[in-house]
């Protein structure tokens, strides 16, 4: 029924200029924006939508990954721009924060709202 659908994903901010500066400019993704919301544009194709809420709580799971083929050096170029990586307790993360002994490597890191974001290694990725 919907497998022709291009289906795309959404998730709340509580400040919309912030988000557009921090997607636009920080991660370097293509912007458009409609009806006060913003449209992010992901490799492949894919869309996201970024849209304000007044009353806007953070996700508790992650809401975006973008898939990299090396994780080390992107939690690098990422830091330098300024992104903070998080360590949750019970993970065995390292210093900076990357995630290696279950699953993909993979390391977290928050919007100007507050939503989870993470990296996570995809050699196919390049």
């Amino acid at each position: 029924m919907l497998a022709d659908s291009h289906g795309f994903s959404g998730f709340s901010t509580n400040d919309i200029d912030a988000a557009r500066r921090f997607y636009g400019e920080t991660l370097g993704l293509e912007i458009t924006g409609s009806d006060g919301a913003l449209n992010l544009h992901l490799a492949g194709g894919g869309r996201v939508v970024v849209y304000p809420k007044p009353n806007h709580e953070p996700a508790s799971f992650t809401v975006l990954n973008f898939p990299v083929d090396d994780v080390s050096r992107t939690v690098d170029e990422l830091t330098a721009a300024g992104i903070h990586f998080e360590r949750y307790d019970g993970l065995n993360q390292d210093e900076r924060g990357i995630m290696r002994d279950r699953g993909p490597t993979i390391a977290w890191f928050l919007d100007p709202a507050g939503n989870i974001l993470a990296v996570l290694e995809d050699p196919a990725a390049s």
